[in-house]
């Protein structure tokens, strides 16, 4: 057995839509499917879906502020009057800084730009920024990414006589700044129709309104970087911003876009959302985490070749630091987190923090965090000097991180941001009735089921399903990301024909799954640990996401598992294991690194008490031996005495000497999830044969020719060994049956055999009948193949449960 990491939940959809759109279309049942799963329900959907143009974006002076904002900036253009591009410093802000910049120098502007520094001024507009920008002969200034909560700032700005144009996409405030317009499809009033456009796409908006829908399609490029970095949704207008975008960077016209593919690993083709998101955002982020922002602009607006080569170079080395620095973090905000007794079943919010931490990459590590325990996590940089506390929240689903914030803003300098992610800061002093606040906060508005992990597929299908030309069809639905995940199929009982760690230090994994005549590969990665609990052929069900696999003009399908787990009890084995103690410890550790109580939930198994020397090498592993009367025991009194409802993987060092041990140790045993066969193996002719009337009647046919007389038992075994191919333990357990069955008379260590026995038939004999089950037990134990030995074990694992 093998536990998933999530709850699955499969989608609600009406399977004859499918079938239809499928069957109108000429696509595949999988697609059809997918589509139907997806609130697709008719062709015009689809042809929207799929083959989306620019001609269908929502005109841009629907947005509210834009009626206000283009002539403002027409005006500033036909005066001269020197404009600010004021930016954030993330990778949506330092995309819509760069896309604003691309517009003023297409326009011919008198401009400059700003982008606070993020340790040292931190998120949003700046009183001293624009004092200085008020300095250099500054009359308007246009937000981008930033401005829709800076009340105080916009107002001083003017006082000063600067006019402030808002665009940003982030939550309004309850009191909106007193800007010349504010341009944010998501204030309460504004009646555009779209409400999920990152920081750039608005700054897109406002090019397309001033260049009268004549943008440049290589800014698209842009878009396309900050919607996906900022984790917008893949839907409507950003579906077609972000594909056409995608388009246009695989023959990017900017010099620094070519250079940021390159160092990410992009072998040409057509550029992924996936590698925008894994390659690019975070190189482009790293300026502003580890340095500034502005090194990302100077990129992304560069002209020359070379000097785009040396920064997306100084990028990528700042990158590779920010990944040290959050591995250390991380390890200390975790420190934090043990030390916090929690309950895992009570709703909580958690809260981290640290003097000198980098306030540019707390919000990874609470991202990390949150993967980790699955609860909204805050974590915080502590300015030891000013007792300043900066810091960043990542949210589960449910669970609105922007609105408990608002709950607790008297305790707060500044907030801002989404239902899931938001920045914030305070003083340490507050710190303490801040957890307490979010806490009791949580405790009112989330429920325990929100705490437990799901993950959704689109569909269920079998292996056969998924076959090259459904899967060039799924490829239609791309761009994928938030709104628009990657399909994610549920298969149920894919029988495992192969597992084997691979990558460096074995960190990923490698599957072979069979299901009917269909054989698939299939790629865990991170998961290489996983191989230490899945055994041949074990039925393994599985949520993947689909894809094709080309290797020297060879193509062919893929599945890319982002859960699994088998729902049966697993059998390993290891029998005769030169080393089995060495072995053992070894998938301790395994188990270890994927639970983190394993040994807690473990139990070596042995049929004699242990010699000291074997246990201290088990390192105070719980041992049982086996006990006729109730199954097995702890051996000896353990400092760490464990119940056997608790055992979830047994390690069978030793075979028990009867079968009702077996029995009844399983019996006791009622939580196995795994089976480790370590014992040592054994040659045939030591192996217990099934007993057989002929068989007996062989043995005692040589009885009555050696016994004339008393003879000792031990000169008698040497000469029956002689004349038979039995062992001498099986010849052993015979004459224990015919002793039973008064066949022969044993006194003194000898053995005579009776003129005149009863008849008696061998079944009746106790003996005899555990003679068989022992036979039977020990073939299969120790010659038997895995899949053979479940099967026996089934139906006393059955009954125990």
């Amino acid at each position: 057995m093998l536990h998933s990491k999530y709850e699955w939940r499969n989608s609600f959809y009406d399977q004859r839509t499918g079938e239809e759109l499928a069957r109108q279309l000429n696509l595949s049942p999988l697609m059809g499917s997918i589509l139907a799963a997806r609130g697709i329900h008719d062709a015009d959907d689809v042809s929207r879906l799929l083959h989306g143009h620019l001609e269908e974006l929502h005109d841009p002076l629907l947005m509210s502020g834009m009626q206000e904002a283009v002539p403002r900036i027409r005006q500033a253009l036909e005066q001269g009057e020197r404009i600010l591009i004021y930016g954030d410093y993330d990778a949506d802000g330092a995309s819509s800084t760069s896309l604003m910049i691309q517009l003023m120098r297409r326009l011919d502007a008198d401009f400059e730009y700003y982008i606070p520094h993020r340790s040292k001024e931190g998120y949003g507009l700046h009183i001293s920024a624009l004092e200085q920008a008020k300095a250099r002969g500054v009359s308007l200034i246009i937000t981008v990414d930033t401005g829709i909560s800076a009340v105080e700032q916009i107002a001083f700005a003017s006082l000063a006589g600067m006019d402030v144009i808002v665009t940003d996409h982030h939550e309004p405030p309850v009191q909106l700044p007193q800007a010349y317009a504010l341009i944010n499809p998501k204030l309460p009033y504004c009646p555009y129709p779209f409400k999920g456009l990152a920081g750039v796409g608005v700054a897109y908006k406002l090019a397309a309104a001033l260049l009268n829908h004549e943008v440049p399609n290589e800014w698209l490029e842009l878009v396309a970087i900050g919607t996906i970095a900022d984790l917008m949704p893949l839907t409507d207008e950003n579906r077609i911003l972000v594909k056409l975008g995608l388009q246009s960077m695989s023959r990017s016209a900017f010099p620094g876009v070519r250079a940021l593919l390159q160092i990410a690993g992009w072998k040409g083709g057509e550029v992924s959302s996936t590698q925008v998101a894994f390659g690019l955002a975070p190189r482009i982020n790293a300026s502003g985490r580890m340095s500034h922002a502005n090194l990302a602009v100077e990129l992304l607006t560069e002209n020359d070749d070379e000097r785009a080569g040396q920064e997306a170079i100084a990028l990528d080395q700042l990158n590779k630091e920010r990944q040290e620095l959050v591995e250390d973090i991380l390890e200390q905000a975790l420190e934090q987190v043990g030390e916090k007794k929690r309950d895992p079943e009570r709703p909580d919010v958690i809260v981290v923090a640290g003097e000198g931490w980098n306030v540019g990459v707390v919000g990874i590590v609470a991202s990390k965090i949150l993967e980790r325990y699955y609860r909204p996590v805050i974590v915080l940089a502590i300015n030891p000097e000013t007792g300043e506390c900066k810091g960043s929240a990542r949210s589960i689903p449910g669970f609105d991180i922007y609105e408990a914030l608002t709950d607790c803003s008297d305790l707060l300098h500044h907030y801002g941001g989404h239902p899931s992610a938001a920045g914030m800061s305070l003083h340490r002093r507050e710190l303490g009735e801040f957890e307490q606040r979010l806490n009791r906060y949580a405790e009112l508005k989330m429920e325990p089921e929100q705490l437990v992990p799901w993950m959704e597929s689109d569909v269920e299908c079998a292996l056969g399903d998924i076959t090259l030309p459904a899967l060039e069809q799924l490829e239609l639905l791309a761009p994928y990301g938030m709104g628009n995940p990657q399909p994610r199929l549920m298969i149920r009982g894919a029988s495992l024909q192969e597992a084997k760690q691979m990558g460096k230090d074995g960190k990923h994994l490698r599957l072979l799954l069979r299901q009917q005549d269909i054989l698939m590969e299939a790629v865990c990665f991170g998961k290489g640990d996983l191989a230490c609990c899945l055994s041949e052929m074990a039925e393994v069900d599985l949520i993947a996401e689909a894809g094709i696999n080309e290797w020297n003009g060879s193509r062919k399908p893929q599945l890319m598992i982002q859960d699994l787990r088998v729902p049966h009890m697993q059998v390993f084995d290891f029998r005769g294991t030169r080393q089995p103690l060495a072995k053992l410890l070894e998938l301790i550790g395994g188990l270890g690194r994927i639970q983190n109580a394993a040994a807690e939930s473990a139990a070596v198994l042995v049929n004699s008490p242990v010699r000291q020397e074997v246990e201290n090498q088990l390192n105070e592993l719980p041992v049982w031996v086996y006990d006729r009367r109730i199954g097995a025991r702890q051996d000896g009194l353990s400092e760490y005495p464990v119940h056997p409802e608790q055992v979830r993987s047994l390690f069978i060092l030793e075979l028990p000497n009867f079968p009702v041990e077996m029995n009844r140790m399983l019996s006791i045993f009622k939580g196995l999830e795994r089976i480790y066969l370590l014992h040592p193996n054994i040659t045939a002719q030591e192996v217990l044969r099934p007993p057989s009337r002929e068989l007996f009647k062989e043995v005692y046919a040589l009885l009555r020719a050696l016994t004339m007389r008393r003879i000792p038992e031990a000169e008698l075994l040497p000469l029956l060994e002689a004349r038979t191919t039995l062992s001498r333990r099986m010849l052993e357990m015979v004459l224990d049956v015919f002793e039973e069955l008064e066949f022969i008379s044993r006194q003194a260590g000898e053995l005579l055999v009776n003129e005149s026995p009863s008849k008696k038939p061998l079944e009746t004999s106790q003996r005899y009948l555990e003679l068989a089950r022992l036979a039977e037990m020990e073939q299969i134990l120790l010659h038997g193949q895995i899949p053979q030995i479940s099967q026996w074990l089934q139906p006393q694992i059955q009954v125990v449960s």
